[in-house]
């Protein structure tokens, strides 16, 4: 069991729980561990979100870096996914994002990506947490002319723009309409800058709103992860799409031309559709999490396309892409990796491949929604002990309560239960056709396993 880093690196309150010198060991430890195999020093790139803590973590983070005797590009507010792009681009020996992703200003994270430009596994993080913990990190000290020097490298921001502009400028230019016009909500977080010089670039008919930044509203009440202020500007405003991205720019959601909402699942079913026709899809698959809906499984197997899924986490969507050759995966939340472009999820690359489609098909996203039928999705968290969390599969009642269910669905309905990675909380989701039925047995479900593993 990890120590420090959870599903998606470390992420606590910053300047408490993810106290600067917590940092100044992750960066140092990490540093060691990643380059360990390297003849030279090591460069390091490091990014961050608009969160107020993001200087205070960058400095911490430069600290330990220049300590172990590695050289750090300072990127400064900027998404994710161009941190990912940049390291491999650039021949990097690993890079750090500064970022909480979708969660409030208070909280900060630590995310690693490796010099592929992708997020470390499992065993690497693992390694980081030894040696931070080990004593060894006095040994790990450069002196001298061995210290590390950092730079500011904010210019390069330039090259993930030219990314978009050598991929897309074309099939825009061709098929783009004057009245064809999209609002974008930044989350007033890492994309805030960047997507509106993309957009601008491509020559897109684009509002943006949410991209004022002031360190505390990154995420507040805008984003992907509240859309009621983009809906509502889409359908008065006559927009043809909606574009959220979260805080750190990993992630899309979109909004059709009459407030629908067109989360993760709908998208890869829309891209997926798309690439299969171009015959672009690889091994006519796609990659998805347990939690991805039922409906993108029927989808899939009405389609011709095959199904993978994994454990919930962007990271494992790409181990499973990258273990037997699939370049489509993704989840619920937004994250959506297309590989033949960039390793990791890319909120401004997704809603890109999506405007592609729509220009190019000349149709309304209501339309080229019709290709999936989502299924009412309940998810309901049954409080237990810490200890019996994973129990559940062991409860002979709890086990027969689940294979009830789902020979009463029979295929038209589904039962995941998973534990939570960090609270004292099994999660029960349930999916069926009525809204209300299923409502009623998630919560019948979560009140057996509380008191079963209480």
């Amino acid at each position: 069991m990890r120590k420090y880093f959870g599903t998606d690196g470390i992420r606590r309150i910053a300047n408490t729980e993810l106290s600067p010198e917590l940092v100044y060991k992750v960066a140092k430890a990490g540093a060691y561990v990643l380059s360990k195999h390297t003849d030279h020093s090591p460069t390091i790139l490091i990014g961050r979100d608009t969160r107020i803590s993001g200087s205070l973590i960058e400095s911490a983070m430069t600290a330990g870096f220049l300590s172990y005797g590695a050289n750090v590009k300072h990127l400064g507010v900027i998404p994710t996914p161009a941190v990912a792009y940049l390291t491999k681009k650039l021949n990097a020996d690993a890079s750090v994002v500064i970022s909480a992703s979708h969660n409030t200003f208070e909280f900060n994270g630590v995310k690693y990506f490796s010099n592929k430009g992708t997020k470390i596994p499992d065993d690497i993080e693992e390694e980081i947490e030894e040696i931070m913990d080990s004593g060894k990190l006095n040994d790990l000290s450069a002196v001298n002319e061995k210290i590390g020097v950092a730079e500011n490298r904010e210019d390069l921001i330039d090259e993930y723009v030219y990314f978009f502009r050598k991929n897309f400028e074309e099939s825009i230019e061709k098929h783009n309409r004057d009245d064809f016009k999209v609002v974008i909500d930044t989350a007033n977080g890492a994309t805030y800058k960047v997507a509106e010089k993309i957009f601008k670039t491509l020559k897109i008919n684009y509002t943006i709103i949410n991209n004022t930044p002031d360190g505390v509203n990154i995420n507040k009440d805008c984003g992907s992860t509240h859309l009621d202020m983009l809906r509502k500007y889409v359908v008065e405003n006559g927009y043809d799409l909606g574009i959220a991205y979260d805080g750190d720019g990993d992630r899309c959601l979109l909004v059709d031309e009459k407030g629908n909402e067109m989360d993760g699942d709908i998208i890869l079913a829309i891209t997926s559709n798309y690439m299969k026709e171009k015959g672009l899809l690889k091994k006519d698959t796609i990659v998805a999490t347990v939690m991805s809906n039922l409906g993108l499984t029927k989808y899939a197997k009405d389609s011709g396309i095959e199904l993978k899924r994994t454990k919930v986490g962007d990271r494992y969507v790409l181990e499973e892409m990258l273990a037997n050759g699939y370049n489509l995966g993704g989840e619920q939340s937004g994250h959506i990796i297309f590989l033949d472009y960039n390793p990791t999820g890319d909120g401004i690359l997704t809603s890109l491949m999506m405007l592609k489609i729509l220009l190019e098909k000349n149709t309304k996203a209501s339309e080229l929604e019709k290709v999936i039928n989502i299924y009412p999705q309940v998810l309901i968290n049954a409080k237990v002990s810490n200890d019996k969390k994973y129990d559940f599969e062991k409860d002979e009642l709890v086990k027969k309560a689940m294979e009830d269910l789902e020979k009463e669905f029979s295929g038209n309905g589904r039962v995941l239960i998973r534990p939570s990675g960090t609270e004292p909380l099994v999660r029960v989701m349930i999916e069926g056709e009525n809204q209300e039925y299923i409502t009623k047995k998630a919560q019948d479900l979560a009140d057996l396993i509380e008191k079963r593993l209480n």
